[in-house]
């Protein structure tokens, strides 16, 4: 099987920019970001969609850890989470964008 963009970047076969990172997650900076400040936190480990996380405890880790480094980021953010090809997932491996640094809310209802 072939890996994901996402899984080559945690394997350091490709560059990216690293904003975080520990035992189970990593965060990057969006190649072509969508806001002001564009990350995205992504799990080591893959599921291909934010759905077929079960745990509760796997789940809440994403969102504490997409909030920890939004909150070294920014100061107001949005979370975003793309659901399947219909709903604008574009790599198939759960990953939160998060979304920040318009001045004043500026640009935000261009992005919903």
């Amino acid at each position: 099987m072939n890996k994901t963009i996402f899984e080559r970047i945690i394997d350091r076969e490709i560059p990216s920019s690293i904003v975080y990172e520990d035992d189970a997650f990593i965060a990057i900076k969006d190649i072509a970001p969508k806001a002001p400040v564009h990350l995205l936190v992504i799990p080591k480990r893959l599921s291909t969609r934010l759905d077929e996380i079960e745990d509760v405890q796997d789940m809440g880790q994403l969102f504490l850890t997409a909030t920890k480094v939004a909150r070294q980021h920014l100061g107001d953010y949005r979370l975003v989470v793309n659901v399947g090809k219909g709903g604008g997932q574009e790599v198939f491996h759960t990953h939160v964008h998060i979304l920040g640094g318009w001045a004043d809310g500026a640009a935000l209802h261009d992005i919903v």
